[in-house]
């Protein structure tokens, strides 16, 4: 018997598709995607938290019909690994800790009364709900917290500074909030947004183009400072050769004015010389002319006309 009821198991198959697409819109596929994508990078380092969606959940043993796909869900303290799909027996009956919902037209009912009541008897304890076109939830983003009665109520809404509302998910330690009317996880401790990873990677890239922005400022400060000191040196540079410019016209100035003098003392000391010879020459006159010579032999002596030597004994 025991052996037939293995073989009965070992045949049931459990769908991991439907074959249907994962989302009827742009908006909803891109928001399942943030959720996965964003959730999964924020709870990286833990190994026993799982993130996954628009995964078959199998709740019931042996039923393949008791399924259910969450658009996004966590599930904590199982290991975190790829599945094709959850199925409870297999990982000790444990089911996901925080559900969310991208409710569009087709999935809206289903959304708002199937899936709630059974999320509540499965155990989820946290279960939210965001319509991206705003056009089948009132407000756009829900959150409701399992009670002890095993229903859902709503989670208090907190009203920002700017108008915006956040939902806090106690599971996650998250803030749910719609920035422009977009969904964003926002972590509580540090007031940052959880990104994506194309978000990441954009603003990897961002901050590593400010960096180089950064770096090619800080290169143009280093070349316009040397710039600024090899103006500096140039122009210190031309200030010493104007100074030596000047030092040698003084020089120069100083060097004429020595010349001048020197060459006014020379004219001097010619002219103090030539006066001591006529001088001396003069006094020559009355002594030859005493011994007798003539006034022509007196001239011829010393070099004189006849007239001036006469002229000169007149005075």
């Amino acid at each position: 018997m025991t052996t037939f009821s293995n073989q009965l198991n070992a045949e049931i198959i459990y769908p991991y598709s439907d074959g249907k697409p994962m989302a009827e819109s742009d908006p909803a596929r891109n928001y399942l995607f943030y959720c996965v994508n964003a959730l999964d990078i924020y709870f990286q380092n833990r190994t026993d938290v799982y993130v996954s969606g628009n995964l078959f959940i199998y709740y019931i043993q042996g039923d393949p019909g008791a399924v259910i796909a969450p658009d996004v869900f966590v599930v904590f303290g199982i290991r975190k690994k790829e599945r094709l799909s959850y199925k409870l027996w297999e990982e000790n009956n444990k089911a996901p800790d925080f559900v969310i919902e991208i409710t569009s037209e087709s999935t809206q009912e289903e959304d708002e009364t199937t899936k709630p009541s059974k999320y509540a008897s499965l155990g989820v304890t946290e279960y939210f709900q965001y319509d991206p076109e705003e056009q089948y939830l009132n407000p756009n983003l829900k959150g409701f917290r399992l009670n002890s009665s095993n229903t859902y109520e709503p989670i208090q809404r907190d009203i920002l500074p700017d108008g915006s509302f956040s939902i806090h998910s106690s599971v996650l330690n998250l803030d749910l909030r719609l920035i422009y009317d977009e969904l964003r996880f926002f972590d509580p401790q540090t007031g940052d947004m959880l990104l994506s990873p194309k978000e990441s990677e954009k603003g990897r890239l961002e901050a590593k183009q400010k960096e180089l922005q950064a770096e090619q400022a800080r290169i143009k400060a280093e070349q316009e400072k040397d710039q600024a000191e090899q103006a500096r040196i140039k122009a210190e540079q031309e200030k010493d050769q104007a100074e030596q410019a000047r030092i040698k016209a003084e020089q120069e100035k100083s060097q004429a004015e020595q010349a001048r003098i020197k060459a006014e003392q020379k004219k001097f000391q010619a002219e103090q010389a030539r006066l001591e010879a006529e001088e001396s020459r003069n006094g020559a006159i009355p002594e030859l002319l005493a011994m007798g010579l003539s006034v022509e032999q007196v001239a011829s002596a010393l070099k004189l006309p006849v007239e001036q030597v006469r002229r000169l004994i007149k005075e």
